[in-house]
């Protein structure tokens, strides 16, 4: 009677808490197309710069990892940030490091796939993907994003498509373009 007490009541116990165990380790939307590796803070701080942001810019960061570059946008210039991972672990440490930041009411993150979010709202965005990523994004940003919008990418550029400005950081290159991308 007292093991099947006990198996029962395990059993109930494991009901319970598969339901919380699924919530803090969703599966990713579908795999990366690349691995994270954090953007310095230093070069962060140039690309916002670059980008000449201000407290009137709404910043999307795609592929945006643990939240910094968002993050930094609004603790530094006073911007509105948006954050969009594909991976569910970047976006709980993003969520995490935006908690430290005290800059809540103006950061989200979401957990989506940068090629179907829609970003019109974005005046800047962030890239550092490979690229072949940024060019398979260009016609996105190209059909999305109002003119005048600023795209800036760390270490990777756009194939044959000039930039309108280049920036080394200590090593480290970041491009400019304004929308319409030609």
């Amino acid at each position: 009677m007292k093991l099947r007490t006990c198996v029962l009541s395990l059993a109930i116990l494991a009901a319970l808490a598969a339901p919380a165990l699924a919530q803090t380790a969703p599966a990713p939307l579908r795999s990366p197309d690349v691995i994270f590796v954090p953007t310095p803070q230093e070069v962060v701080d140039a690309m916002l710069k670059l980008a000449k942001v201000s407290a009137t810019d709404v910043v999307y960061d795609l592929g945006s990892g643990d939240g910094r570059i968002p993050i930094t946008a609004a603790r530094t210039y006073g911007a509105r940030g948006v954050g969009i991972d594909i991976d569910p672990q970047r976006i709980k440490e993003a969520t995490a490091n935006l908690q430290a930041a005290g800059v809540g009411d103006k950061v989200r993150f979401l957990n989506q796939d940068l090629f179907t979010t829609n970003i019109s709202e974005a005046t800047v965005v962030t890239l550092y993907l490979l690229p072949s990523l940024n060019l398979k994004v260009m016609p996105k940003l190209n059909a999305e994003l109002k003119p005048g919008t600023r795209v800036v990418s760390h270490a990777f550029d756009m194939g044959d498509i000039k930039p309108q400005q280049t920036m080394n950081v200590n090593g480290r290159t970041i491009y400019l373009w304004t929308v319409p991308i030609k």
